[in-house]
């Protein structure tokens, strides 16, 4: 269980499970990458405006577990869109920005790309779908992704538990 910081905009009351950091593990594979295990923090915070930051950070672990460097980083805005949906911006080093758009039902978020902009040195990249899930108190997440040639398939998938 959660509860709900009364100080939460009560347009982004229902993505509130959210909120919080939460540190897990998943598996990221591509046709075009070998399968890893990798690490992950998601920091999720609000300041009573309507909107959540998102930041999430993921790093390849070895077979044993240990960190062994920096993989993903992205930075971002989930915003209400209206009743029942969301929006999710997301910004990345790599030179790729997204604007992702869906549903929200009790406890689950599905969104798609509706936008993806690329600087002219980012890998190719043309569209994504994540669906993000509240299951026995943990982050359960996953994401399919069009790239490099590819059709949408399975990219990552991980199960966070809340650390605050």
């Amino acid at each position: 269980m959660f509860t709900i910081d009364p100080t939460l905009h009560p347009d982004i009351a229902p993505l509130a499970w959210l909120v919080g950091r939460w540190e897990g593990a998943g598996v990221v594979g591509y046709p075009t990458i070998e399968s890893a295990n990798f690490g992950q923090e998601i920091i999720c915070t609000h300041d009573g405006r309507p909107f959540l930051r998102w930041e999430s950070q993921t790093w390849l672990l070895d077979d044993a577990g240990a960190r062994v460097r920096p993989l993903a980083t992205e930075l971002g805005f989930w915003r209400p869109g209206g009743q029942g949906e969301a929006e999710l911006l997301l910004s990345h080093p790599t030179g790729i920005v997204e604007m992702y758009y869906g549903s929200v039902e009790p406890a689950r978020v599905e969104v798609r790309t509706d936008g993806v902009i690329r600087s002219p040195h980012a890998k190719e990249y043309a569209a994504a779908s994540r669906m993000y899930g509240y299951v026995n108190s943990n982050l359960m997440w996953v994401m399919d992704m069009a790239a490099v040639g590819q059709q949408l398939q399975s990219h990552v998938s991980a199960e966070l538990k809340r650390v605050d």
